[in-house]
């Protein structure tokens, strides 16, 4: 007997199978399919969660101006037909988890017949009646507290350029700049909501208005810019909302202000999207205050 150990044949270890190569054609439609899912994924947190909002005329000054972009929160009242942000869903009544806004509400209005969003501040609640007279408002009888206030400065620019509809209030501030100087109304609603409206003097349109009842399930919304905007005291033939709304027609929650700009960039010119930005007005809350 040896201690030698016999050798073992040493065969070689098969080699390992070709990986197959994934075609241009499966690897872009891999890509597509990516893509696909990030876009349904944008498009359902746009519709029920959150979506961004540009204020494309005067109509909520003086705490909005043309130009800012701001946050719409889409749960607060629940879902309806004009959640989705393309408004695909045909019409129906009602809400799904639906929860009446409070007056003071800075909500999204999709215009019955229509298919744009508007935006106004909620006045009127269903039972209210609703009047103007003499450009003072009245709620169920009781004209609501106004008080005249300091008038606000608003930088002149491309989006503000305190044209006609402004007429007469321009003027040239301290450091030499040019403003729009517009007289201001603070009113102050009945659950304690307070909020500054622009009230340019008598002869609006809108300055008398006969008393309107709102009915169930429905909203009276006006916007702040008391004498340049098109809201429930305007019939559809007048550019208005055509009365109180329907609470399905409400789209969302002003939050607040991202970023606004002046009207200056230019697309092709990311340099200049800097030099538009408006400053001091990123992040001011749009949530109703009260007293």
């Amino acid at each position: 007997m040896t201690d030698t150990v016999p050798e073992t044949s040493a065969e070689p270890s098969p080699a390992p199978a070709p990986v197959a190569e994934e075609s241009k054609g499966a690897a872009l439609w891999r890509e597509i399919k990516g893509l696909f899912w990030v876009l349904v994924a944008v498009l359902l947190f746009h519709s029920f969660i959150a979506k961004p909002f540009y204020i494309p005329s005067e109509s909520m000054m003086p705490i909005l101006l043309k130009g800012d972009r701001l946050v719409v929160s889409k749960y607060p009242y629940g879902w309806s037909w004009v959640s989705p942000s393309f408004h695909v869903f045909p019409h129906w009544s009602g809400r799904v988890m639906g929860r009446m806004p409070e007056r003071g509400d800075i909500v999204i209005v999709t215009p019955p017949g229509g298919s744009d969003d508007w935006i106004k501040r909620v006045i009127g609640l269903p039972g209210d009646t609703i009047e103007v007279r003499g450009g003072r408002l009245i709620i169920n009888g009781k004209p609501v507290k106004s008080v005249p206030r300091p008038p606000v400065m608003v930088p002149v620019d491309v989006n503000v350029p305190c044209g006609m509809e402004f007429s007469g209030f321009q003027t040239i501030g301290e450091d030499g700049k040019a403003y729009c100087r517009l007289p201001i109304v603070r009113e102050t609603l009945p659950n304690g909501v307070t909020y500054d409206t622009i009230d340019l003097g008598p002869g609006s349109a809108g300055d008398d208005r006969p008393p309107v009842k709102v009915p169930a399930n429905h909203l009276f919304l006006m916007g702040d810019d008391r004498d340049r905007s098109a809201d429930s005291r305007f019939t559809h033939e007048q550019q208005g909302l055509g009365g109180p709304v329907p609470w399905e027609n409400i789209g969302g929650r002003a939050e607040f202000i991202t970023f606004s700009l002046d009207g200056t960039s230019q697309l092709l010119n990311p340099l200049s999207w800097f030099e538009a930005l408006r400053s001091g007005r990123a992040g001011t809350s749009l949530r109703a205050q009260k007293e």
